[in-house]
């Protein structure tokens, strides 16, 4: 598949991020997309993933990201705090750079509830946002191809 994947993953929390990360490369392999257009980039954390999103998007190298990471409450604001800056980060760069910036971060209460969200019970939301990725790239491509009203195409 003629698409370049950048996957940001955070180390935090690694028994629930490593899962996520590899289930978000098998699916990407299985969309047909070759080693050398995956590019991973591990960061410290959550916080620190729309910094690694918007480097590979300024890069230019990209089609589109996905973002992974896992933000499991604790007894103090630091869960809310962190959850509102990624999620606008994300939310915020996807619109800036018109490239969708998909939203694989698991927020939850409990760690069993990451688990349970990183190839347990409930799934693995990587390969979930993998996926998602390459569908957006793909409708995005899609839309951009369109002719203009009067016939022509945009150049």
């Amino acid at each position: 598949m003629d698409m370049r994947i950048g996957v940001v993953v955070s180390k935090w929390n690694a028994f629930v991020t490593d899962p996520l990360r590899d289930g978000a490369l098998e699916t990407l392999r299985l969309y047909g997309i070759s080693e050398p257009d995956l590019v991973l980039a591990e960061c410290p954390g959550a916080f620190e993933i729309p910094t690694v999103a918007k480097a590979l998007l300024e890069s230019g190298t990209v089609d589109g990201v996905v973002a992974l990471g896992a933000v499991i409450r604790g007894d103090t604001p630091h869960f809310d705090y962190v959850c509102g800056a990624v999620t606008s980060g994300i939310g915020r760069l996807a619109l800036d750079y018109g490239k969708p910036v998909i939203f694989g971060i698991l927020t939850t209460d409990t760690l069993d509830q990451a688990k349970e969200r990183a190839g347990g019970q409930m799934g693995n939301k990587g390969a979930e946002a993998a996926a998602a990725c390459v569908e957006m790239v793909a409708l995005l491509r899609r839309i951009r191809s369109l002719p203009f009203e009067n016939g022509s195409t945009k150049s």
